[in-house]
């Protein structure tokens, strides 16, 4: 009896920051929509009861985009671009701030109705995930047929759940699955089977392989190769001989769809961060009270990103980067796990007595390693210290 097809299925959420967005903001529909703001810009009631919406033409500072709707998207607008200059070529789109526990929520519900469906799934983030389809439509007369069924059943299961859409790409393997999904955004379902990478795979950009980065793709352009089915040409020789044995490699693997990782079901994090980049550069001295507060509040989401996740770490990070784009960061190691956010702010304020603080600030974040499962921590160790008796954290790094 031969083996079932292998059927790996790429779920991916459309536009989802701004999808959960426009459910709550209904009015905007159809309109360029960018997510990537601040506090400062949430919507505000007018005196006639109607909403009033910041827009980019309005915005100063250094923020990026996080997602735009497609709308936005028509003008070039997309994820990692400046806000500043989004605003030159849509100035009149609508900005929003990001409110990750509201997409984190959506992200949990749609995760749930999936694993009704399909249970082995692998997280890969808010908006994205792996579902090992090979035992569910594998093994069926025509396990093609029966992956396009299971697709739409999981698109029509997302989308009752959080009434939002998602894109499916199904193939024999993640990596070609990665691809399928984004092929015919938004509302998608493709099927690849491996006698399609020639006709589909192929003619694309040579990036749109996850694992080319903007480094590989310019190397791999000063040889020639623009396009996937350009990559797949090159002996797999001259790419070990250009890139290394291990990724020259799975560079000649991965242009032609070969991938055996598999859906990975229970994964345990490294770590988990919180960071900020300011609207402003902020100085150590003039915005301390500012500063301080800021910090506060990534050391207190970061402990409750813990405790949501039933982690606690040993190891807390603090990470800086100045306004020349210099970054540094430093580690302190407690002699007990916690989640504690007080601790955790004094962990970290450890590690900022440690940080040069004479120029303006860019950013700042704060990092927890060494995690430990609620109770499958390691032996008890000394008892948590607390401050010495006259030690204050310089600057902003007081409380």
């Amino acid at each position: 009896m031969s083996a079932p097809t292998r059927l790996i299925a790429h779920l991916d959420m459309d536009a989802f920051y701004a999808s959960v967005e426009l459910l709550r903001y209904p009015q905007l529909r159809g309109q360029p929509v960018v997510i990537g703001g601040g506090r400062a810009h949430q919507p505000v009631t007018g005196p006639d009861g109607e909403l009033r919406f910041a827009t980019l033409r309005s915005y100063a500072g250094r923020g990026v985009i996080t997602t735009a709707t497609y709308e936005a998207r028509a003008f070039g607008v997309r994820a990692g671009i400046g806000l500043m200059k989004a605003a030159r070529v849509a100035p009149d789109a609508v900005l929003l701030p990001v409110d990750m526990e509201e997409y984190r929520r959506y992200s949990r519900r749609f995760k749930a109705a999936v694993r009704e469906i399909a249970p082995l799934v692998e997280d890969r983030g808010v908006d994205e995930i792996y579902i090992d389809l090979t035992g569910l439509a594998g093994s069926a007369p025509d396990p093609w047929d029966a992956a396009h069924a299971m697709g739409a059943r999981l698109r029509q299961a997302v989308q009752a759940a959080t009434g939002l859409s998602c894109s499916i790409g199904i193939t024999p393997n993640k990596l070609l699955s990665k691809i399928a999904s984004d092929l015919d955004k938004p509302g998608g379902l493709t099927l690849l089977r491996p006698e399609d990478i020639a006709t589909r795979i192929w003619p694309l950009p040579a990036s749109r392989i996850n694992g080319i980065g903007p480094k590989a793709a310019q190397r791999l352009q000063a040889m020639g190769i623009t396009l996937i089915g350009e990559l797949a040409a090159v002996p797999a020789h001259q790419l070990v001989a250009h890139f290394g044995r291990s990724y020259g490699a799975w560079l000649h693997e991965a242009a032609h769809g070969r991938d055996e990782r598999p859906v990975v079901t229970a994964s345990e994090p490294k770590s988990i961060s919180r960071e900020t980049t300011f609207e402003r550069d902020l100085d150590p001295v003039q915005d301390r009270a500012e500063l301080s507060a800021r910090f506060t509040e990534l050391c207190q989401r970061l402990a409750e990103d813990l405790r949501r996740k039933g982690y606690l770490a040993r190891a807390i990070g603090l990470k800086i980067r100045y306004a020349d784009f210099r970054t540094v960061t430093r580690d302190f190691t407690a002699p007990q796990p916690t989640r504690d956010p007080a601790l955790i702010r004094r962990h970290a304020g450890e590690c900022l007595r440690r940080v040069p603080l004479d120029q303006r600030l860019r950013l700042v974040g704060v990092r927890a390693g060494s995690l430990h499962r609620e109770g499958e921590l390691p032996p008890p160790g000394v008892a948590e210290p607390g401050p010495p008796a006259q030690a204050s954290l310089p600057l902003f790094g007081d409380g």
